[in-house]
């Protein structure tokens, strides 16, 4: 079992509480109800009971990890955070991909919205992999690519094609050539 303490979960944890109970007092005088669990920081005039707010700070920031495995305490830290991998998954799912709440109930209506966020996250994943090099996250380079477009012309014969990508500011081109330098080249067909 390894022990952890995080100073700013610590902080965070106890502003949280403190101005939880301070919105709830007034509202325990008026004889209002107050969020499910405060009670216990309150004797019965609606005062704040020291002793029951130290109890709950008490282990406020520290966390325990489980291991079955003898490792360092540098690998155990890792592998902990490396969690932070899936959970800015959902998070992405939610924000760049723009995951919206879904309303299916047929087993393979389900399915597929699952395999489309899947697609979308791996899209997400192999843009992040080959931006490594730029410096420059998934999120940033979508939105900076979100003003490019590409015209395309061709004659009423259907005998000459082509296309152009509009005129890129170099930090566009250079996202797209770490994508695909394809993406650059114009097509037309003679």
């Amino acid at each position: 079992m390894y022990l952890c303490f995080n100073a700013r979960q610590q902080l965070d944890l106890r502003d949280s509480r403190r101005a939880e109970i301070v919105a709830a007092q007034p509202r325990l005088r008026e004889g209002k109800t107050i969020k499910a669990g405060l009670e216990i920081y309150f004797d019965k005039k609606a005062e704040v009971k020291s002793q029951g707010l130290e109890a709950a700070e008490e282990f406020d920031g520290y966390s325990c990890i489980f291991s079955t495995r003898c490792l360092e305490k540098a690998a155990v830290v890792q592998i902990y955070f490396d969690k932070d991998l899936v959970e800015k998954a959902f998070r992405s799912l939610k924000g760049v991909i723009k995951l919206q709440p879904i309303r299916h109930w047929l087993a393979p209506r389900v399915v597929a919205h699952v395999f489309i966020c899947y697609l979308a996250y791996l899209l997400l994943s192999l843009l992040k992999y080959r931006l490594q090099s730029q410096g420059i996250s998934p999120e940033a380079a979508l939105d900076e690519l979100e003003t490019m477009y590409k015209v395309y012309l061709r004659d009423d014969n259907n005998i000459f094609k082509i296309s152009r990508v509009v005129t890129l500011s170099k930090k566009q081109e250079s996202i797209l050539k770490a994508v695909d330098r394809k993406l650059l080249q114009p097509e037309s067909e003679n």
